[in-house]
C-alpha cells in the first residue's frame, strides 16, 4: 500500500471516527491507535519480522499524518502551528527508527510523546465535556 493511500485512510479512518463519537475523543483514539501501532511495530522489530514492523510504522504515521491535516491554524492559531509541527516531528522520527539499531528504544520514546499528548487531549476532552454539562440548557 503507498504512502498516499495510507493518508487517505487515516483521514477516512479520522472523518469516520469524527461522525461515529464527539471530536475530541475520537482525537484520544486516534493517538492510541497510533500508539497501539507504534507497540506492535516493536514487538514486530524484536521478533525479526521487519516488514511487518514497517507496515505498523506506516499506520501509526499515517493516523499523525491524518491528525496533523485536521487541524485549524485558524481557530488554534500558534497552539495549532505547534501541533503540527509535532506531529510531523514525530512521524519523521518514527519512519528514521525503523529497521535500525536500537528501533525499539527510539520507538519507545515516540510512543511515551504520543501517550504525553494524549493525556493532554484526555484532559481537554474532559474539562470540554464537564464545562458542557455546567451550561444552561439553550432555549
Amino acid at each position: 500500500m503507498t504512502q498516499h493511500s495510507m493518508a487517505q485512510r487515516a483521514n477516512q479512518a479520522y472523518r469516520g471516527a469524527a461522525v461515529a463519537v464527539p471530536p475530541l475523543k475520537a482525537v484520544v483514539m486516534l493517538h492510541a491507535g497510533a500508539i497501539t501501532q507504534l507497540r506492535r511495530a516493536i514487538e514486530a522489530q524484536e521478533a525479526r519480522r521487519f516488514e511487518e514492523a514497517h507496515e505498523c510504522v506506516v499506520r501509526a504515521t499515517a493516523i499523525l499524518r491524518g491528525l496533523s491535516h485536521y487541524l485549524d491554524s485558524g481557530r488554534g492559531g500558534a497552539l495549532a502551528e505547534r501541533l503540527f509541527h509535532t506531529y510531523n516531528a514525530l512521524v519523521l522520527a518514527s519512519l528514521r527508527a525503523s529497521g535500525r539499531p536500537h528501533a525499539g528504544a527510539n520507538l519507545q520514546r515516540i510512543i511515551d510523546g504520543i501517550a504525553e499528548l494524549r493525556e493532554a487531549w484526555e484532559y481537554v476532552e474532559t474539562t470540554a465535556r464537564a464545562g458542557s454539562s455546567d451550561r444552561p440548557p439553550q432555549r
